[in-house]
């Protein structure tokens, strides 16, 4: 069982080829490495308590993954913030980017798509 949303595991592999290329993505996978640790160990406590789909949590890591560490970091704050006692709630999906050009591993990180 994992503790990523279905929509944020992909199948890619680090290459050996593609080290140099993944060192700009070195901050976003500490980001997406500390918020697996939260949703595994913190997140349960809490249950079901978001009222947004998918939990705010989910949101942060898909928004991380699609805008980087700080866009990404951003985008969850805002959404954080909307999710009171007071806010109606619904289904609010991280906008994809619209140039995004890397693969997801099978553990939710983030990697350099292949070219071949």
């Amino acid at each position: 069982m994992t503790a990523l949303p279905a929509s944020s595991i992909g199948s890619a592999h680090l290459q050996t080829g593609d080290v140099l290329r993944s060192i700009p993505l070195i901050p976003r996978n500490l980001v997406l490495g500390f918020l697996t640790g939260y949703r595994k160990v913190i997140s349960p406590m809490y249950g079901d308590v978001c009222a947004y789909y998918p939990s705010c949590s989910a949101y942060a890591v898909g928004a991380v993954q699609q805008h980087g560490a700080v866009k990404g970091a951003m985008l969850s704050a805002w959404r954080i913030l909307r999710c009171n006692p007071w806010s109606h709630g619904g289904v609010d999906d991280v906008r994809p980017h619209q140039h995004f050009r890397y693969d997801l591993t099978a553990r939710g990180f983030v990697v350099p798509a292949r070219k071949d």
